[in-house]
Formats: C-alpha cells, structure tokens, sequence
C-alpha cells in the first residue's frame, strides 16, 4: 500500500516587497530535486522503510539533509534550520528521525540509492543539459573532528584526529559524482582508492564514454 506524506508549501516568485523570506535559494533547491524525478527515485528505493505510521517520508528527509548541506550546514541536527520556516519548506523532520533513516540505510540499499540519482542524472542530461565532453576532478580534503574515539577517524601528519575523503566532481557542471570516506592518515594519491572512485564516477555518467562507443561516446579526461 502505497504511503501519502505531505507535500511542500507552493512557493511563488514575484516582485515586491511583501512576504519576504529568507533560505528562500534553498527552497529551490528543493523543488530542483522534485521536477527533475530524484526525489521519486529516492522513494522508490526507499518504498520498503515508508510505513503508515511515518510522518516523513524518508527520500524527503534525505533531500532536507543535501539541502542542508548546501547551505553550509555541518552537522544533522543543522536540519532544524530547515524546520524553522515551515512556510518554506513544510514539515521537517527531528534530528532524531533523520538518524534512524540514516541509520537504516545498509550498504545494498546505498548502492541501490545511487543507481536512483544516476536515473535522476539521465533524466536531467536527456533535456539537453548534458556536457560534451567530461572532466573528472579528483580531491581529497580533510575534516578534522573533535575526538579520536570518532569511528574510523586517524591521526594524520597535521597532528589531530582527521578523515580524509575523496571526491569526485564533474568540471563541466559542478556535479558531484562519487566520494569515499577514508581514515586521516589515508594517502592522499593511493591509487586503489582513485580507481574505485573512478568506477563509481562512471556509472554515474548517463551516457557511454569513448571507449566504450568510440563515434558517439562522451570523451572524458581524468584530473587527480
């Protein structure tokens, strides 16, 4: 049986003085990831953890947290920015509902969630936004946290307990394409680590690269 949750308020763009609101460049985020189908993705997978007595619906709540993200946020309990403009954004979830969707999320479910915003990439790239060519930025970065007891965080050689993740994005349009989370004192050009990533930041792309369609395959240039 298919789960109803409420939708986001209707926001209007207009001229004028009146009804000013702030985030309102987050908001459209937001409605980004409903026209352009990855919200529906993200509730198909994540069909089996919608249930009746669920005030949220949990692709929803991911989508709050990119949000979130993008507005600089650090942390999960940062969704509750979100939550105090409900004009905006509507019903946000607690922070508390946010870490058991987080947390129920298991390694099948992730590789399933990024096969969906792969679908929701196609979809985008079929209206005409796709690049001609590709170039794929590798870049580590560290975070620092605030105590080694954090899972999986190391020392590195800024002294501190640190992860040192590696990302890929698509310079062409800003997309971020894949990232892995790795311990500080993890290399910052281990090769094993560049070639997963490589493979997980092509199988995002929707069309096939040049060696694998030499005449109308996409020509991509690797950066690290």
């Amino acid at each position: 049986m298919r789960v109803k949750f409420s939708r986001r308020p209707p926001v209007a763009v207009r001229v004028g003085g009146g009804g000013l609101v702030s985030h309102s460049g987050s908001r459209l985020l937001a409605e980004l990831a409903e026209r352009s189908g990855l919200e529906t993705e993200l509730s198909k997978v994540l069909a089996p953890m919608a249930r009746r007595t669920r005030r949220h619906d949990p692709a929803r709540v991911l989508v709050d947290l990119a949000v979130t993200l993008a507005e600089g946020g650090e942390c999960i309990s940062n969704l509750a920015v979100l939550g105090q403009q409900p004009e905006l954004f509507g019903e946000v979830a607690s922070t508390p509902t946010a870490w058991r969707i987080l947390g129920s999320i298991e390694e099948a479910m992730l590789a399933r969630l990024t096969t969906a915003v792969a679908r929701a990439r196609a979809m985008v790239w079929n209206w005409g936004l796709g690049p001609d060519r590709v170039t794929l930025d590798f870049d580590p970065t560290l975070v620092e946290t605030e105590s080694e007891n954090k899972q999986r965080a190391a020392p590195n050689w800024k002294h501190g307990f640190w992860y040192h993740p590696l990302l890929v994005c698509l310079d062409q349009t800003g997309e971020a394409l894949g990232g892995t989370l790795r311990p500080g004192n993890a290399g910052a050009n281990t090769a094993a680590s560049h070639v997963e990533l490589l493979d997980q930041a092509l199988a995002q792309l929707p069309l096939p690269t040049r060696q694998q369609d030499p005449e109308r395959g996409l020509e991509v240039l690797v950066r690290s």
